[in-house]
C-alpha cells in the first residue's frame, strides 16, 4: 500500500539537489574522458530529477526503479516519440556501466562522439524536467 507522505517540498528539493551534484559530477568526468561513467551519471541526473517529479505529483515516495521510462510513465509525463526513445536508450547506460558482463562492450562504445552526442540529450531532457518542477 502506497502511503502519502509529508514534506513533500523538502523530499523534491532532495532529489533535485542530488541530481545536481551528479550533473556536476557527470561534467567532471566527460572532462576527465571517463565517458562510460559520465554517461552512468547521466542516467541518474534524469532518475532522480524524475523521482523528484514522482514524488511532487503522486505525493508519495519515489517506486524503486531505474526504467526512465516507467518513471517518467508513472509521473504522469506526456513524451514525445523522441524523448521516449533517448529514455529508452539513456535507461541502458545504467546496466552497461555497472555491470562486468557489460562493462567492457559498453566502455568501446564510448567514444568522445557518442558520449558528447548523448551527454546533450541528456542535458536537454534535464532542462525540460526542471521546467516541470
Amino acid at each position: 500500500m502506497d502511503e502519502k507522505i509529508e514534506n513533500i517540498e523538502n523530499l523534491v528539493k532532495y532529489w533535485k539537489e542530488s541530481s545536481d551534484h551528479d550533473y556536476l559530477t557527470m561534467q567532471n568526468l566527460l572532462n576527465s574522458r571517463d565517458y562510460s561513467w559520465a554517461l552512468f551519471l547521466g542516467h541518474l541526473v534524469i532518475e532522480k530529477l524524475l523521482k523528484a517529479l514522482y514524488v511532487k505529483t503522486q505525493k508519495k515516495h519515489a517506486i524503486f526503479t531505474h526504467d526512465l521510462l516507467r518513471l517518467s510513465s508513472n509521473c504522469g509525463l506526456t513524451l514525445s516519440e523522441e524523448f521516449e526513445e533517448w529514455l529508452d536508450e539513456i535507461s541502458t547506460f545504467n546496466l552497461n556501466a555497472r555491470y562486468d558482463n557489460y562493462k567492457q562492450d559498453f566502455h568501446k562504445l564510448c567514444t568522445n562522439e557518442f558520449t558528447t552526442g548523448w551527454i546533450q540529450r541528456i542535458e536537454k531532457i534535464r532542462k525540460w524536467l526542471i521546467q516541470e518542477l
